[in-house]
């Protein structure tokens, strides 16, 4: 941990370290996984959706909570690797940005990913839209419950990534998640690793097929739903 506390600013009071995973001090959550961040975001966000083997031309992901840009990078990581021709779109929807040194300080205890993290350099510099050849990213800044209802697109597969429920409640609410159902494509599919009762039953309020699945590390479940 040593490295990265040398490159942290000084001034990121929101923000603490358990050694190289950040810490919301304004949720008293880390970002992700103490285990490993990576491996989760594998195992949840990509296997709960059934990616990468349901990529196409023009897939499109959403989540709640940008977060580091973990997820982001390792989405993008599988849409190389699996070869698939065409555009992947990945919309995410954020409350509170972290500065450029947090997201950097925590991209590096995954050297895997260093090479795709510094190709999309500008959206841990604060940009909020990024378009490559293969990839087309936009960050929806602001209360996503304010802003997904505004949304005109919709989604192939979401990755529901708020802080935990107890801790932030407001994204997890039955009115929200009744929206993402609303923007989520037939079929379309949701993943997260939450197994909270509230959650679940909102998740089949809102129109997904929910399912109870084995979670990542120490998590015995997480929850998984595809749209009726």
């Amino acid at each position: 941990m040593a490295d990265l506390d040398r490159n942290l600013p000084t001034d990121q009071s929101e923000i603490t370290w358990r050694e190289s995973v950040p810490v919301s001090a304004r949720f008293d959550d880390p970002y992700y996984s103490l285990e490993n961040g990576l491996a989760e975001t594998r195992h949840v966000f990509l296997a709960g959706n059934d990616l990468p083997a349901r990529f196409s031309d023009g897939f499109h992901i959403a989540e709640l909570g940008f977060g580091t840009g973990l997820n982001l990078l390792t989405a993008a990581l599988a849409w190389r690797e699996s070869g698939t021709a065409g555009r992947l779109h990945f919309t995410s929807f954020e409350l509170y940005r972290l500065p450029p040194d947090v997201s950097q300080a925590a991209h590096r205890a995954f050297p895997e990913l260093t090479d795709l993290a510094a190709e999309l350099t500008p959206l841990w510099d604060g940009a909020t839209s990024l378009t490559l050849d293969w990839l087309n990213v936009t960050i929806i800044e602001g209360d996503a419950r304010e802003t997904l209802p505004l949304w005109r697109a919709k989604a192939d597969a979401w990755f529901l990534d708020g802080f935990s429920p107890a801790r932030n409640p407001e994204l997890w609410e039955p009115p929200l998640l009744t929206t993402v159902a609303q923007h989520t494509n037939t079929q379309g599919t949701c993943a997260t690793y939450s197994a909270a009762g509230a959650v679940r039953r909102a998740l089949d309020t809102a129109g997904f097929d929910v399912t109870r699945i084995p979670g990542y590390g120490r998590k015995r479940h997480m929850t998984r739903g595809v749209l009726r």
